[in-house]
């Protein structure tokens, strides 16, 4: 019987010969992608860009949704074997006119990198009345997946990348309030909850997928430098969390401590390509391999075990399909 990773019982590195400075393109080496097909959604910034560059140049055609659709054309112009079509995640709509066209060509689909997210966000709402991050973060990519599925399943190899962060240890799911209406809005909670969410799902996910040759990730990519993420994100937070001086100059050692775009899109591409991972699925990764469950230490290395959690994952997939209104059979 293939084994699952319920309770984080397959959480042990293989001994990958990468590490926190291993940058998209060593890890892709010798890999070649040609006819296959990949989404990577918030494939025109950040490590989303990076990672679209790297499949394109290993040969596989890139379709990159975007919300806006001139800084996408502007950004990913000078890359090769890209298509790029509208899409808005806290659209629900837009998520399914996207999924149904690209069904309707008939194509495969090998890798879905669910890639785009935000962070450091005021308290919003969708036109369902979800908050953001959630929407964003998480229930988005439960949507998507749930409406690509026959084209994963007819890849018959594919897998499912979905980012998570070292954020999930902000927080738990909270199934008991997760839009903030009886508790406080707390911009850090929301995201490690949305983040928790995305290890649950991966988990439930693979062990419900790979009878049909499908296998899902989650990953940590690491704190990296130059991304938009922290775009909304307030002075006085960053100060808080010991990231910036009174003059709102980020520390030396905050820095120092930071990956850049290519070491932060490492991991995607390793949990996209990697032969390490044929036979093993449903893990969370950081840094070019298997993490490690993480110790009680606030924010250390590796992934809490909560977010790994056989009862909370299939009871966050009920949850998801009654926000969203999807029955997801994966059958």
């Amino acid at each position: 019987m293939t084994k699952n990773n319920y309770q984080g019982s397959l959480q042990t590195p293989t001994g990958s010969e990468f590490n926190a400075t291993s940058t998209a393109e060593d890890v892709i080496k010798g890999i070649d992608l040609r006819g296959k097909i990949a989404i990577v959604t918030g494939g025109n910034t950040g490590i989303g860009l990076e990672t679209t560059r790297v499949l394109a140049e290993a040969g596989a055609k890139v379709i990159v949704p975007a919300r806006d659709m001139e800084k996408a054309m502007a950004n990913l112009k000078a890359i090769p074997n890209v298509e790029i079509e509208p899409m808005d995640l806290m659209d629900p709509g837009s998520i399914d006119a996207f999924a149904e066209k690209f069904l309707a060509s008939g194509r495969p689909l090998h890798l879905l990198i669910n890639n785009a997210g935000i962070m450091w966000v005021p308290l919003r709402r969708d036109i369902r009345g979800i908050e953001s991050q959630l929407a964003t973060n998480y229930l988005a990519q439960f949507q998507l997946t749930a409406n690509l599925w026959p084209a994963l399943k007819e890849a018959n190899g594919a897998r499912v990348v979905n980012i998570s962060s070292q954020g999930h240890q902000f927080a738990p799911f909270d199934f008991d309030d997760p839009n903030f209406h009886q508790r406080e809005y707390e911009t850090l909670s929301g995201y490690g909850q949305s983040k928790t969410a995305v290890n649950l799902f991966s988990l439930e996910l693979d062990n419900r997928a790979k009878a049909f040759n499908v296998r899902v990730y989650s990953l940590n990519p690491g704190s990296i430098g130059g991304t938009e993420l922290g775009r909304e994100a307030p002075l006085e937070l960053f100060q808080k969390m010991g990231f910036c001086d009174a003059e709102g100059n980020i520390l030396p050692e905050v820095l120092a401590s930071l990956k850049t775009i290519p070491q932060g899109a490492a991991t995607t591409i390793w949990c996209a390509t990697s032969p390490s991972l044929e036979n093993i699925g449903g893990v969370y990764c950081e840094d070019s391999d298997i993490a490690r469950l993480a110790s009680d230490t606030p924010m250390s290395n590796g992934v809490k075990a909560y977010s790994l959690d056989e009862s909370s994952a299939k009871r966050l997939w009920v949850l998801s399909e009654e926000m969203t209104g999807i029955t997801f059979d994966v059958e």
